[in-house]
């Protein structure tokens, strides 16, 4: 009788060597296909490989350097929008190059990050994409070099999407947008259109993706000559209802503002129920801008004005350059590539006395 695995009732690898009467090796190089292996051994194989409905483990395939070469993708929250398309352009363009994708959502959970790439870099992932902004601290730095040394050691590439870079001479390859220019626009934008009281509805305050859109938020005021009033500053988180909170909370205040300018669309449609429920319209009453251009953005009422963030094509451009084949990069191993980013116009941002 054929020996099973011990573990629910799997055959092994040797289970298979087994039946047909060869050496595990041999059904290693049969299984691979990289090494010359007689027909009539090969047939045997694969017949025991039918029979006993084997699947290689992906562990070992990997550990043998054989079968699908693989990229793993690491997000907080997979159920943002932007991220689902950023996800979508790494997919995408791992498929085309031949590769496998894996998506890892922590929840913020830095343990299971940290648990997932541990497993990535022990079957060799071809790269490990980090998305995303973080706290920039000297514990962030020192725990993502040794990531990045640990990967590059077992031939692998850390990639850092939107995530703060480490300086020179870390084994990185770092792709962004211009984060800080686009907010900078957005709200030079709404200043153009006359407003001066521009309330900042931000995310958290050690979080990077936020704290360079308040950068632009700040630098475009200064531009002019103008000093933003520290009370329309206010912080919370990237979600929808962080925007609907915050915007109540200003309302209730009595804050005197005639502009609104969201960390993002999702902060922005929280902030612009708020407003419906309080009975001001936009732009009549209040203008109000956000940030990302995710689909649904265009379909506000108002169409809301916002920054285009190339959310795919940064997924598709982090895999291209990990892997080599980015054509605008001499040396993808050591890159560090920042892609542009444009205001939309659309009907939710009036001119003052329009």
């Amino acid at each position: 009788m054929t020996r099973k695995s011990e573990t629910a009732g799997r055959s092994t690898i040797r289970d298979v060597a087994a039946r047909a009467g060869v050496s595990a090796s041999t059904v290693s190089r049969v299984l691979g296909g990289e090494y010359p292996v007689s027909a009539a051994t090969r047939n045997r194989v694969m017949r025991a490989v039918r029979e006993m409905d084997y699947v290689a483990d992906a562990r070992a395939k990997a550990v043998a350097g054989v079968g699908t070469p693989t990229l793993a993708f690491v997000l907080e929250d997979i159920t943002g929008p932007s991220f689902a398309h950023m996800a979508r352009g790494v997919e995408r363009e791992a498929a085309r190059l031949g590769h496998l994708c894996l998506v890892c959502s922590t929840d913020g959970d830095l343990r299971q990050e940290l648990d997932f790439i541990e497993t990535m870099r022990a079957q060799r992932a071809a790269a490990v994409i980090l998305v995303g902004g973080s706290a920039d601290t000297p514990e962030y730095r020192e725990r993502t070099r040794r990531i990045a040394d640990s990967l590059a050691s077992a031939g692998s590439r850390l990639v850092l999407c939107g995530r703060p870079p480490l300086g020179p001479g870390a084994p990185v390859t770092v792709i962004e947008y211009d984060n800080e220019g686009g907010a900078y626009a957005l709200v030079a934008h709404v200043l153009a259109q006359g407003h001066r009281r521009v309330l900042f509805l931000g995310g958290e305050p050690d979080h990077t993706t936020a704290q360079g859109r308040e950068r632009g938020y700040l630098g475009a005021h200064r531009a002019r000559g103008l000093e933003p009033d520290p009370d329309l500053l206010l912080h919370g988180d990237f979600t929808r209802d962080s925007g609907h909170r915050l915007m109540r909370q200003a309302l209730e205040r009595g804050l005197d503002f005639t502009a609104v300018v969201a960390a993002t669309d999702m902060v922005a449609a929280g902030a612009l129920t708020a407003l419906h429920e309080a009975g001001l319209d936009v732009p009549g009453d209040v203008s109000l801008a956000g940030y990302d251009d995710i689909p649904f953005a265009r379909d506000l009422h108002p169409a809301l004005t916002t920054v285009h963030v190339p959310y795919e094509e940064l997924g598709r451009l982090a895999v291209r350059t990990a892997l080599g084949h980015a054509a605008d990069s001499t040396d993808a191993k050591g890159a560090h590539l920042l892609l542009g980013t444009h205001v939309v116009v659309r009907g939710s941002v009036a001119a003052i006395g329009d």
